[in-house]
C-alpha cells in the first residue's frame, strides 16, 4: 500500500503509551497507516505520494480543546474587540462603539466583547450615560472578558423590559445605584438573559462559525468540545455548518445553554438524544449545568469569602437539590454529565451530587467531568479521584488573569487549575481554553501549564507547573479520552484519524519560556492539509 502523504525527518511526538518520538508518518485517505523511522516508512512512498520534509520540526496529534465556545468566539468577531491592542481605556472603547454606530442601521445591536475593567486606564466600566450618549436608537452591549457580566444602554434595557422595579433573576443581579437607578450593569443570570435578547440572525451565525473554525484550524486545533451558546438553535446550526463544511473542526457538543441551562438539558433528556450520538465530525457530549460564576468577575462560589472582599463569596445558579434533579436524572439515563464549577463551594456541591448519583445508580466508565474545576483544594482533589471524575481546567487563564486571581483569592491560587496535583494523584485531566474568554492558542495553553506565569511575568501557583510532554498530552490524548474517543484520535498511531499539526520548530528543544512564540506551520484534518503557513517543504520522493 502506498500512502497519499508521508512526513519525514521530523520530531514526531506520537503521544502513544510510551510517549514514543519517531521521524516519519504515512497517511492514506483520512487515516494514519505508518509510524516509525524514515527507513521504516520509506516503503509507503510511491510515485504519486506527496513527501513533506519536516526538517526537524515537531509533528503532533491535532490539538483538542476540551472546553471552548466556537459560536460565541465567532459572533464576537463581528463586534468591537476590547482586547485589541489600541483599546486601553474606556474612552477608546466608547470611540470604537461610536464608529460602529455610524455604520449600523438604527435598531440593530452594537456589541463589544472582551472588556476588562482592570486593564483600562480608568479602572472602571463604561456607564449607562456614556453608552446612551453614543446612541439611544441602537441597543448597545459591552460584554466583560469573563462572559458573565455586561454593561448595556437604556435601549437594551427597554428591549429586555428591565426597569427599576424588575426583580433580580435567580443567580443574577440587575445592578442599581444607591438611589435605586439602573447602572446598566448586568451580572450572571441577568447578563445571560440579555445575551438571549441580543440575538443574531442565522446569516450572521453562519458567517461567525466559519470564521471561528478557520481561526481554530490555523492554531492547530482539529477537535473541540463545544461548551454551549444559545440552546437548541446552536445545536441545529452547528450540525448544519458541519454538513456544509463551513465548520471543519470536529465537534463534541455539550448539552448546555448560557441561559437556563437546566431547561435545555431537560429537553434533551426527554428527546432521548444521548451522549455519544453522532459521528467523527459531530457528536453529542455531556449534559451540563452552570453552577456558579466567573473567576475574574469575581462571582465564583467559594467556601470562604474573597480575599478582596470579606463580604462576598460569589453567586450560585442552583441549589444542590436542583443540580441533582437534573444531572442525577441524566446520569440515570446514561448521559455523561458535567458542570461549570469554578469555586470550591460549587465544586463541593457537584461532587455531592455525583456521589449520590453513583450510589443510587452505579456505573463504570461514566467519565463524568467538571468544567474549570477552579479552586480544587486537596480534600476536593481526593473526592474527584475517588469518583473518577475528569476535571477540565483552563491552562491559559493564569497568563491573562493571574494578578486578578492573587487579588481576589490570595493563597488559593496554589490550588487553582491544579493540573500538577491532579496528575500526581492519577486523575485524568484535559485542557480547554474557554475561548473567547481568553486566547484559544493551544501553544499558549501549553506554555502557561509549563511555566505558570502571568503575562507580566508574575508567578501564579507555580507548584502546579507540569512538563512539556504532560502539557502536550493535556491537549491531545487526554482530550480524546474526555470524549470517549481515544481509540480514534489523540495520538499518532496506525489506524487513527489523520489529524495532525506541524510546528515551526522543536517544542522539546525550545526554551520553555518561548513555547508561546512557536507557530503552527500546517494543520491536517481527515488527511487533508487545511492550513499552511510559510514554505513547508512539499514534493515527490527524490
Amino acid at each position: 500500500m502506498k500512502a497519499d502523504i508521508v512526513f519525514i525527518n521530523g520530531e514526531v511526538i506520537t503521544v502513544d503509551k510510551k510517549n514514543s518520538i519517531v521521524e516519519s508518518v504515512a497517511v492514506k485517505g483520512n487515516r494514519i497507516v505508518g509510524v516509525g523511522s524514515n527507513q521504516e516508512i520509506k516503503c509507503f512512498i510511491g510515485e504519486e505520494t506527496e513527501v513533506i520534509d519536516l526538517e526537524g520540526k515537531t509533528l503532533l496529534p491535532g490539538f483538542i480543546d476540551s472546553h471552548i465556545h466556537l459560536i460565541l468566539y465567532g459572533v464576537f468577531q463581528l463586534g468591537v474587540s476590547c482586547k485589541a491592542p489600541h483599546i486601553d481605556s474606556v474612552a477608546a472603547v466608547l470611540d470604537a462603539l461610536k464608529k460602529k454606530a455610524l455604520e449600523t442601521p438604527k435598531g440593530e445591536w452594537i456589541r463589544a466583547w472582551g472588556f476588562n475593567e482592570t486593564a483600562v486606564k480608568e479602572k472602571r466600566y463604561p456607564t449607562i450615560a456614556e453608552l446612551d450618549a453614543i446612541s439611544t436608537d441602537h441597543p448597545i452591549i459591552v460584554s466583560r472578558t469573563c462572559g458573565h457580566i455586561s454593561v448595556v444602554n437604556s435601549k437594551a434595557l427597554e428591549m429586555a423590559k428591565i426597569d427599576e422595579n424588575t426583580p433580580d433573576p435567580k443567580g443574577g443581579v440587575i445592578e442599581k445605584d444607591q438611589a435605586g437607578r439602573l447602572t446598566g450593569r448586568l451580572i450572571e443570570a441577568a447578563n445571560m438573559k440579555m445575551n438571549e435578547i441580543a440575538s443574531y440572525t442565522e446569516s450572521e451565525l453562519m458567517k461567525a462559525v466559519k470564521i471561528a473554525s478557520d481561526h481554530f484550524i490555523a492554531a492547530g486545533i482539529t477537535s473541540i468540545h463545544e461548551a454551549g451558546a444559545f440552546g437548541p438553535d446552536s445545536y441545529r446550526l452547528l450540525q448544519k455548518a458541519v454538513k456544509n463544511k463551513d465548520i471543519r473542526v470536529r465537534i463534541y457538543a455539550m448539552i448546555s445553554s448560557l441561559n437556563n441551562s437546566h431547561e435545555f438539558v431537560d429537553k434533551m433528556i426527554k428527546a432521548g438524544v444521548i451522549t455519544g450520538t453522532g459521528d467523527e465530525k459531530f457528536k453529542i457530549g455531556p449534559a451540563k449545568l452552570f453552577i456558579d460564576g466567573s473567576s475574574t468577575g469575581p462571582t465564583i462560589a467559594t467556601r470562604d469569602p474573597y480575599s478582596s472582599d470579606p463580604n462576598n463569596s460569589g453567586i450560585l445558579y442552583y441549589s444542590e437539590e436542583e443540580i441533582y434533579r437534573v444531572l442525577g436524572e441524566a446520569h440515570k439515563k446514561g448521559y455523561q454529565i458535567t458542570v461549570h464549577a469554578q469555586g470550591d463551594r460549587a465544586i463541593e456541591m457537584y461532587l455531592n451530587c455525583v456521589e449520590k448519583a453513583l450510589e443510587e445508580f452505579p456505573r463504570k466508565n461514566h467519565r463524568h467531568r467538571i468544567e474549570h474545576a477552579g479552586i480544587s483544594t486537596p480534600d476536593l482533589q481526593e473526592r474527584i479521584k475517588k469518583l473518577e471524575l475528569i476535571p477540565i481546567p483552563n491552562p491559559p487563564f493564569p497568563y491573562e488573569f493571574g494578578e486578578i486571581y492573587i487579588h481576589n483569592y490570595g493563597d488559593r491560587v496554589n490550588y487553582m487549575y491544579a493540573i500538577r496535583d491532579f496528575m500526581d494523584k492519577g486523575i485524568m485531566v484535559a485542557g480547554g481554553s474557554d475561548s473567547p474568554i481568553t486566547d484559544y492558542n493551544p501553544l499558549l495553553g501549553i506554555h502557561t501549564a509549563v511555566n505558570r506565569k502571568s503575562q507580566s511575568g508574575m508567578e501564579i501557583g507555580t507548584n502546579q507547573s507540569i512538563s512539556v510532554m504532560e502539557a502536550i498530552k493535556l491537549y491531545t490524548w487526554n482530550g480524546a479520552y474526555a470524549s470517549f474517543e481515544e481509540e480514534i484520535k489523540g495520538s499518532i498511531e496506525v489506524g487513527k484519524l489523520a489529524d495532525l499539526v506541524v510546528l515551526s520548530d522543536s517544542v522539546l528543544r525550545v526554551n520553555p519560556d518561548k513555547i508561546k512564540d512557536l507557530k503552527v506551520e500546517a494543520t491536517m484534518i481527515d488527511g487533508e492539509i487545511l492550513y499552511q503557513r510559510g514554505n513547508l517543504k512539499r514534493g515527490k520522493w527524490g
